[in-house]
């Protein structure tokens, strides 16, 4: 009881900076229930920190915020650069942790899914490190949107339009028959075995890893992207959308 008192601030707090944003959530989320403010609980609980997640933090921190993202969302692209903040803010101290976990959503981002299994591969050959150099580094040079040219795994295969009317890239040939495009330069950049990297991504072998994720945030009542939750004293706390700065951190002060 004393936990739900305790939550009951930073809530309102979250659904005042959700109302503030609530069109631009919409738009972005196509889920009715979402608006950009929260729910009042999760509909079903997730897990708590993994030895397998990605974490930037300490995973025992007083605050968890599991973060289920899409890499072409433009405004997970957005909250990326939030959490990078309130990581390099509270993560020291061990207050906050961050867990990435993957929601694609096809439907809107055919790419999505490929661009997740990247990740995966990434983090296969250096650990957790390098999924987070490999994740920043993806969310710096796309423009969202399906807008990043992934090689023989573009979907669909047209170059999507911009704002303007124009092809966001110039597609290139495919250098090979496993060319992940600009994800094969990221690893080359980052110092991975592109080989290996682009082997894997072939295989498929990281879709049940993503998959998993995904079935978890649906569960959880998820219906739009960035879908976060924040974990505290045994508590879940459903934090919908690319929900700014201010508002996180006033979350968490409260919490803390």
């Amino acid at each position: 009881m004393e936990t739900l008192q305790k939550l009951a601030v930073p809530i309102a707090i979250v659904i005042a900076g959700g109302m503030i944003a609530a069109s631009l959530f919409l738009v972005q989320s196509k889920a009715p229930a979402a608006g950009g403010a929260p729910q009042a609980a999760v509909a079903e609980e997730i897990r708590g920190p993994q030895s397998d997640d990605h974490i930037r933090g300490n995973p025992n921190a007083k605050i968890v915020i599991v973060e289920f993202s899409d890499t072409e969302c433009p405004f997970c692209k957005q909250f990326h650069e939030t959490m990078k903040r309130i990581v390099n803010e509270y993560g020291a101290s061990g207050d906050v942790a961050w867990v990435y976990r993957h929601f694609p959503i096809p439907s809107l981002h055919p790419k999505a899914q490929k661009q997740a299994e990247a990740l995966e591969c990434a983090s296969e050959q250096g650990g957790n490190d390098m999924f987070w150099k490999f994740t920043d580094m993806l969310y710096e040079r796309t423009n969202a949107n399906n807008s990043l040219d992934i090689g023989v795994h573009n979907n669909p295969k047209e170059v999507p339009l911009g704002p303007d009317g124009k092809p966001y890239y110039t597609q290139a040939t495919p250098r090979s028959a496993t060319d992940a495009g600009k994800l094969s330069d990221f690893a080359k950049e980052l110092g991975l075995d592109v080989a290996k990297f682009e082997e894997c991504l072939t295989s498929g072998r990281m879709a049940e890893r993503v998959n998993e994720d995904q079935a978890e945030v649906v569960a959880a009542g998820g219906g739009g992207t960035p879908h976060s939750i924040v974990i505290v004293d045994g508590e879940q706390i459903p934090l919908e959308g690319a929900q700014p700065y201010d508002v996180v951190k006033g979350l968490i002060d409260s919490l803390l």
